[in-house]
């Protein structure tokens, strides 16, 4: 148990430190952002360097889910059902965060706060998923029958998942692409220039961080909710 927290603890310090040279970066290392004619862009265009690494953090949140849902159904095991739940609140958080700052990117791109395009639809719908997850979670009161049924539903939700990685790539949509190509046509630009790459590389890195520290904590708090459950049985 000592060793444990004194790792938890040092998660907490490493990320604290990341996300503090991550934001550094955003605001004294990146060059000015400018438009095709040459004007120099609005800040709230940087906030794609937290939204994009958000982003992953919310799929790698829920394929985890996904493999601990099936481990529950086969090893029938609180633990991995403990991993389900823990990584499904970690990953709403996060996605609710992808929609936030999507918005707030999508109002200094185009003029608006939200329209009904593949991406931001899928998000939406990716979200209200795994809420009905947790909702599910709540309602049943037995505990071996919630683990399996979350469990299987854990697994069926799933679907959302790649449903909205690939809505760009399947449908067109007004969502930048940045990597690969869609089936209209359309390419991913990628980031050019050193510093955009290494800043990204770094928050990628600090939200990467993030995540493990949000989950090895709720993972924890989880397991000794279980053992004072068990204490007063």
């Amino acid at each position: 148990m000592f060793l444990r927290k004194n790792t938890e603890k040092a998660l907490a310090i490493a990320t604290a430190a990341l996300m503090a040279l991550a934001v550094g970066m955003i605001l004294f290392y990146l060059p000015e952002m400018r438009s095709g004619t040459g004007q120099v862009l609005d800040s709230s265009f940087n906030i794609f360097y937290f939204h994009l690494p958000i982003a992953f953090m919310a799929y790698f949140s829920f394929i985890i889910v996904f493999i601990a849902s099936i481990m529950q159904l086969s090893q029938n095991s609180s633990r991995w059902d403990m991993t389900a739940l823990s990584a499904a609140e970690v990953g709403v958080v996060f996605a609710f965060l992808v929609l936030l700052t999507g918005s707030i990117w999508a109002k200094a791109t185009w003029g608006w706060y939200w329209v009904w395009e593949p991406r931001l639809t899928t998000s939406l719908v990716l979200l209200l998923v795994y809420l009905a997850y947790l909702m599910l979670r709540q309602a049943i009161g037995e505990p071996e029958k919630r683990a399996r049924l979350a469990a299987v539903f854990g697994i069926a939700g799933f679907v959302s998942v790649p449903l909205s990685f690939l809505s760009i790539r399947l449908w067109r949509s007004t969502h930048p692409l940045m990597f690969g190509s869609s089936a209209y046509g359309g390419s991913g630009g990628g980031l050019e220039g050193t510093s955009l790459q290494l800043t990204l590389l770094v928050n990628i890195l600090a939200f990467f961080m993030l995540f493990v520290t949000l989950l090895a904590y709720r993972v924890r708090n989880e397991e000794l909710r279980e053992e004072l459950r068990a204490q007063y049985e």
